[in-house]
């Protein structure tokens, strides 16, 4: 039976340990804005769904399909950032533009949009831009200077 009393010695003595810091960095890289990942999924889900949980269906069929395009990018631009952040981050800009399209899109894609409809576009849109910039700019400020 194997002795399991005793107590291990410091990891700084183990032959691989620079390999295993340096795996470690690597792992834990571009993940500054993980708290982001989520509330950007989620309010790509909402956009998704949107037309359905305010009943606009069939007042604005045009932006039926338009928010759910649109929720299902920002979406997979969530799980982009979650899966490969150190490559995704560059496009926190691109969330950023999508989110100035969903302010503005209920005038271009929409038929006379009613207040509501707006209003969900604009919040949908600014949390867009914000969360797009937020990723942007720690994305920027943690990329390694040459």
């Amino acid at each position: 039976m194997a002795n399991v009393s005793h107590t291990r010695g410091d990891i700084t003595s183990h032959p691989d340990v620079s390999e295993m810091q340096a795996r470690y960095a690597r792992m834990l890289g571009g993940r500054d804005v993980a708290l982001v990942d989520g509330p950007v999924f989620l309010l790509g889900l909402y956009c998704a769904v949107s037309p359905w949980i305010l009943h606009y269906t069939t007042s604005q069929p045009a932006l039926v399909p338009h928010n759910l395009i649109i929720g299902i990018a920002i979406g997979l631009l969530a799980l982009g950032f979650t899966r490969a952040p150190e490559r995704m981050y560059g496009l926190s800009w691109a969330m950023s533009a999508l989110g100035v399209w969903m302010i503005i899109s209920p005038w271009i894609v929409g038929d006379s949009p009613d207040k509501g409809v707006i209003l969900n576009n604009v919040i949908i849109g600014g949390l867009a831009v914000l969360m797009g910039l937020v990723c942007a700019g720690t994305a920027a400020r943690s990329t390694p200077k040459p």
